[in-house]
């Protein structure tokens, strides 16, 4: 266990190491043919699902683990490094899961949290639309209440999972004003529910992506979670938890991406001499552990106040914004390490590469982390817990 991961007990370090044998043996075998044939790896998802790891942040009660959720985060970080397709998976279903934690009934918790914190339902998170994207509160799709139902009708982009997931956490709009927004679990065996032909990425290739159609999906009442007009603020404390494990993926992923640069500048020789020897290519891969080392931190002091009940809004966007900027600066220069042959696809850094722009565009663009940051200064206070 690398000295620069902080575990707050022995538990926890056996959970980290036990995950990262499970994603060495298990999941990195895989990787390459489910990204190069565009494989929805579904059967990845039932196993982690077994092993405990899809509920780690959720309570016991409900089959979860019960664990801090900087435990859950450097686990996600472990499933990151060596296969992002699932890690963004894991983190969108926690995220799907999250309203129905937060803000459902108790008889809501019981009939349906189990089995998605056990992978036997796996969730898709239905919010952005279009027209509106980081803009939530200007979507279109209209849930009409019909007696005991709700009809939905509307489109939603860009959901990851989409036609493959067994549920929807979709948010639609039920009144009038820009905050008339309500939130909703949605089968996936619906009528009316149909999914577009999956988006062709550059990056992120066997997790689907697609645009879900809502055609009179009718929905009972007791899908509804939350009251009438409280979708959007569940939605944005969702937000903020689902960026948190973004940033644990794209930790991850510059994690992996410096594994194998490091793996080859100490095999590599030019000049009579191993490259990681030259002072400028050690001087490189000294810069890309530094920016791993700020990500990973930002990301947990983020989710030490997560855990502490303290307020985590604002550390949440500056640990995705800094996670996946540094994601991105770390995959390109692991290519530059490789030379030529980190060009190929030979070497998995090219697809590291790949994968790490779009950390910087989901769960918000760092543009909306910036805007969210500024705004949050500006009212007041400084990342000094004393001044919280």
């Amino acid at each position: 266990m690398p000295a620069s991961r902080l575990l707050p007990s022995e538990e926890a370090v056996d959970l980290v190491g036990l995950v990262r044998d499970l994603a060495t043996k298990e999941l990195a075998p895989l990787v390459a043919d489910a990204e190069r044939d565009e494989q929805f790896p579904r059967e990845t998802f039932r196993l982690l699902g077994q092993a405990g790891v899809l509920g780690l942040p959720y309570p016991e009660q409900y089959g979860g683990g019960g664990l801090p959720y900087e435990v859950y985060l450097q686990v996600l970080e472990e499933i990151g490094a060596v296969w992002a397709s699932v890690g963004v998976g894991v983190s969108v279903h926690a995220l799907s899961c999250f309203g129905l934690a937060t803000a459902g009934t108790e008889e809501q918790r019981q009939r349906w949290l189990p089995d998605m914190l056990a992978g036997d339902l796996l969730g898709a998170y239905c919010l952005s639309e279009p027209h509106a994207g980081s803009d939530p509160a200007a979507m279109t799709t209209r849930a009409r209440r019909e007696g005991d139902e709700y009809v939905i009708t509307g489109a939603k982009a860009w959901t990851t999972h989409g036609g493959r997931a067994d549920y929807y956490k979709v948010m639609a709009r039920t009144g009038d004003g820009r905050g008339d927004i309500s939130c909703f679990l949605v089968p996936g065996d619906a009528d009316g529910l149909t999914a577009d032909p999956p988006e062709h990425k550059m990056g992120l290739t066997a997790s689907a992506t697609a645009t879900m159609r809502f055609d009179g999906v009718r929905v009972p009442v007791e899908r509804r979670l939350g009251e009438e007009g409280e979708g959007l603020r569940i939605a944005l404390a969702g937000l903020d938890a689902g960026r948190l494990g973004i940033a644990a993926v794209a930790t991850g992923l510059a994690q992996g991406a410096l594994d194998h640069a490091l793996a080859y500048a100490r095999h590599r020789e030019t000049f009579g001499a191993r490259i990681i020897d030259h002072q400028g290519l050690s001087f490189l891969l000294a810069d890309m552990e530094a920016a791993i080392q700020t990500a990973r931190a930002a990301t947990l002091h983020a989710a030490r106040l997560k855990d502490a009940g303290l307020p985590y809004g604002r550390e949440a966007s500056v640990a995705k914004l800094v996670a996946t900027d540094n994601a991105m600066r770390v995959t390109t220069d692991a290519v530059q390490v490789l030379g030529g042959a980190g060009y190929t696809k030979d070497f998995p850094v090219e697809r590291f590469m790949r994968e790490a722009k779009v950390m910087q565009i989901f769960e918000g663009t760092n543009q909306i982390q910036r805007l969210v940051i500024g705004r949050s200064l500006d009212k007041g206070g400084d990342g000094r817990l004393w001044h919280r």
